[in-house]
């Protein structure tokens, strides 16, 4: 391993081996430790890089499955495929990167939920919902933008929770309810662009006011 990587590379190079040592060590120094032996990194500069702990190693974790997902689902490669199928590749792609290591994602789904992380967790969600929306096509610059990664960001952490306690076979009980999610998502999506196209067609008091003061020219 290059010893001239910055401290971002280190942890984003021992995040899956963080997340596999996890499962047996926890969210530790000596997961992180132990990822520093097989990834032949200084465990004293591996330490260093995770000041803030466990929550630390999730980000870098999160980010990893973010870089691997762009890398396996780019744009140029689903861009064909209905929003819908996007979105549920993307996801999918995401549960089965993670699939290997669920103990340690229920570990990471407990420290999240903790209450002082709340809001760092929910803005890894942003960060991974909005990763997902840009590869699928998503050019919005107005409020959809937002709604659209909010939305997106609770459904991914409802089914992540799903997904790490699913003992269904071929986890059948995650797919069910991400695409459920989704179909719900996509009917709201719709009913959303027929009202806004709608707007306009409303009698509106304010604009006729306005037109009487200030008549066209």
């Amino acid at each position: 391993m290059n010893a001239d990587l910055t401290l971002p590379e280190v942890r984003l190079a021992l995040a899956p081996a963080i997340a596999r040592a996890a499962a047996f060590d926890g969210w530790t120094m000596t997961a992180v430790e132990m990822a520093a032996q097989e990834a032949g990194i200084d465990p004293a500069t591996a330490r260093i890089a995770f000041p803030g702990g466990a929550m630390d190693m999730i980000d870098a974790w999160t980010l990893a499955v973010d870089a691997e997902m762009a890398k396996a689902l780019p744009a140029s490669q689903i861009g064909n495929l209905p929003i819908r199928e996007r979105i549920r590749q993307l996801v999918q792609f995401r549960l089965d990167f993670v699939g290997a290591d669920r103990e340690a994602l229920r570990r990471a789904l407990s420290i999240m939920a903790m209450p002082q992380n709340l809001a760092r967790a929910a803005q890894m969600g942003w960060r991974s919902a909005d990763a997902m929306w840009r590869l699928a096509g998503d050019v919005a610059t107005d409020y959809n933008h937002y709604t659209k990664r909010a939305t997106l960001g609770g459904i991914y952490a409802a089914t992540l929770t799903v997904f790490a306690h699913d003992t269904s076979e071929d986890l059948s009980e995650t797919r069910a309810f991400l695409d459920r999610r989704i179909e719900g998502v996509m009917k709201f999506e719709k009913a959303k662009a027929r009202l806004l196209a709608n707007r306009d067609m409303h009698f509106s008091p304010a604009r006729f006011l306005g037109r009487l003061r200030y008549p066209p020219r």
